[in-house]
């Protein structure tokens, strides 16, 4: 009986021990089974769109008749798994109010601990229109939006992009209209 747990434990550490050698520093996927181009990088990318909420649904997490803001920007944080501030950028949205955030440099220090999923967000930081530039906490833009994996990937010959979505977030107007 202790020799079964003795080669359990010793199989158990020798996985674990080989798990955390092959696993990446960076993001990226090198595995000649997954693909036929084994040196493809992939890259990490976070999408959405920010938008001006309706005066209409002020105060509540509707977006109904809400405006696309462009120029407006976010930022992308991510956290380590001892809290500290890993990666940070700031992003600035199309005219349509979209953002493709592509996480040049981001790194996995803990192949587990470190997954965009888990330590990354999405906040609001700026909008250009002074009639809309409250900030709201519709999807947490204000908390910190999580990723969220949607099965979307780009697939090129020699280059791949895993896409996580965050949002729909959103500014408000300062001042509205009081509602009869």
């Amino acid at each position: 009986m202790t020799s079964t747990r003795n080669f359990v434990l010793i199989s158990s550490v020798l996985l674990l021990a080989l798990a955390v050698t092959n696993a990446s520093a960076e993001y990226s996927v090198t595995s000649p089974t997954s693909r036929p181009y084994a040196n493809t990088k992939t890259d990490v990318v976070v999408e959405g769109i920010v938008y001006c909420q309706s005066c209409d649904y002020s105060g509540t997490w509707n977006l109904d008749d809400a405006e696309p803001i462009g120029g407006a920007t976010i930022s992308v944080i991510c956290r380590n798994y001892r809290g500290r501030i890993s990666y940070y950028k700031a992003f600035t949205t199309s005219d349509e109010g979209y953002f493709y955030a592509k996480l040049d440099g981001f790194r996995m220090r803990h192949p587990y601990l470190d997954h965009p999923l888990q330590s990354c967000a999405v906040k609001l930081v700026d909008s250009p229109l002074a009639t809309c530039d409250v900030f709201t906490n519709i999807n947490y833009g204000i908390k910190g939006a999580a990723l969220r994996y949607e099965k979307k990937n780009t697939v090129t010959d020699d280059y791949e992009a895993v896409i996580y979505s965050a949002g729909p977030l959103s500014f408000r107007p300062e001042h509205c209209a009081p509602k009869p």
